[in-house]
């Protein structure tokens, strides 16, 4: 027996190394969760916030659209990987670019939860269990009807089609929430699957190092939930594992500020740039890195938050400037940075499960008849705060306080504090909008 064949073995025999999320829950939690899934379903016609109709999930769900969502517009980057994946053949469905998009018949919903980002930030305030609540309404709000036609409306409105799948495109909410929404959609019996990101990057771990042979260390840049919730450690090793490969050493680096200053939130966008950000918490990682024990340079790198493939470039430069730079005569980062490094964003390998698991399960949409007027049309949402709910503090740029924000509990499904009204792109902040325009046209013309 080879080494790879016992170490898949050993893997598979291994319960030690839990899945993503796993051993984070308590009591408090589970109360949370279930408070969430038993509040979600309702009889026809109820507008209570956070639920949906079961009787939508009923007869062929192919045509109905599919929902993806993320704590604010970096989801948008999984979004756009799905919209212009062409590895397969349209008629056939063999292996294999027509170039026509794989999900050209398709059409989605897609949920940006500005209101309440960073969600990176709830673990480190101690609301984990609040953060497991936003991701489970993310998740019923895509199955309802429900949303509010603008900040001002009187009462919301349902005419929002129900999804047939969800891609939970925001890490963190992967890592805290993807067992609780599959664990949800189970308790409610509808046929919808879920497809997380950070599965996929691990994934794309793995297929990396089987290309190049690669032994050498990955760095994993997130947000300081992902990293606390340990994912993608778990995630790489697990997929390794029932590989037959050896774990490589893995350091993480979760930021704090940089998903929302990429945004244009106030509260991050002060006097450093996002390019002040790379440059502090690439240097603070390889700083950690040469500090711990000897270990093979990083030649990978995952960007484990989807906001950070709008700065990949930015990104690159960092570690590319920090190995040449020179101390006193000495290079402090040359042996911790390999001359190429891969640069492993999950978006594409989310896009081609989305493909796989469709297929898989018949829910492929059928090519619509007559002209381009009748290609399936995208919606895009995006939650904002209520002005209307005496509960919420909100602050002089319309967002809720940051100190009301990482304050709230979980359980108080009474309290509509946010509300989710149509994605505007002249609403957006500049340099979001800046962002899509130019670093994600297909996303950019689905919006106009």
């Amino acid at each position: 027996m080879n080494s790879a064949v016992l170490l898949a073995i050993l893997w598979q025999c291994h319960s030690g190394i839990l899945l993503p999320g796993a051993g984070m829950t308590d009591k408090q939690d589970e109360a949370a969760v279930e408070a969430i899934i038993a509040n979600a379903v309702h009889d026809a016609g109820s507008d209570r916030p956070w639920t949906f109709d079961r009787s939508d999930y009923s007869g062929d769900l192919s045509e109905l659209p599919i929902g993806v969502f993320d704590s604010g517009i970096g989801g948008l980057t999984v979004l756009e990987a799905i919209l212009s994946l062409d590895v397969h053949n349209n008629v056939s469905r063999a292996p294999g670019s027509d170039g026509l998009p794989d999900f050209q018949n398709e059409r989605f919903i897609y949920l940006g939860d500005q209101a309440n980002m960073p969600y990176g930030n709830y673990a480190s305030a101690g609301k984990v269990p609040f953060l497991r609540e936003l991701i489970l309404k993310d998740a019923t709000f895509l199955l309802g009807r429900r949303y509010w036609p603008s900040v001002e409306a009187k009462r919301p409105a349902s005419d929002k089609p129900p999804v047939k799948a969800i891609v939970i495109a925001c890490n963190t909410a992967t890592a805290y929430g993807l067992d609780d929404v599959r664990h949800a959609i189970q308790s409610w019996g509808v046929p919808v699957f879920v497809v997380g990101v950070v599965e996929a990057g691990a994934r794309g771990v793995l297929e990396h190092r089987r290309k190049s042979g690669s032994e050498n260390s990955v760095a994993i840049l997130a947000t300081v939930g992902t990293c606390s919730s340990n994912a993608y450690p778990r995630s790489i090793e697990r997929a390794l594992g029932l590989a037959g490969q050896r774990t490589p050493r893995i350091v993480q680096k979760g930021f704090v500020e940089l998903a929302g200053a990429i945004e244009g939130d106030a509260a991050f966008s002060g006097s450093s740039s996002v390019e002040d950000y790379i440059r502090r918490d690439i240097r603070s990682l390889l700083d950690g890195f040469a500090g711990s024990e000897a270990s093979p340079p990083i030649d990978s790198v995952v960007l484990g938050c989807t906001h950070f493939p709008l700065v990949k470039d930015q990104l690159i430069s960092a570690f590319a400037e920090l190995r040449q730079e020179e101390i006193n005569g000495k290079f402090p980062y040359r042996e911790l940075v390999a001359e190429q490094i891969a640069i492993i964003d999950p978006a594409e390998l989310t896009a081609r499960e989305l493909y796989r698991e469709l297929a898989s399960r018949r829910l492929q949409a059928r090519v619509p008849s007559g002209d381009e007027k009748n290609r399936p049309q995208n919606r895009f949402y995006i939650s904002v705060a209520n002005p209307q709910c005496p509960q919420a503090q909100i602050a002089a740029d319309g967002g809720l306080t940051t100190a009301y924000k990482y304050g709230r509990t979980a359980s108080r499904l009474d309290v509509e504090d946010t509300v989710v009204v149509p994605m505007v792109a002249d609403k957006l902040p500049a340099s979001g909008l800046k962002l899509i325009q130019t670093k994600l046209p297909h996303v950019w013309k689905s919006m106009q």
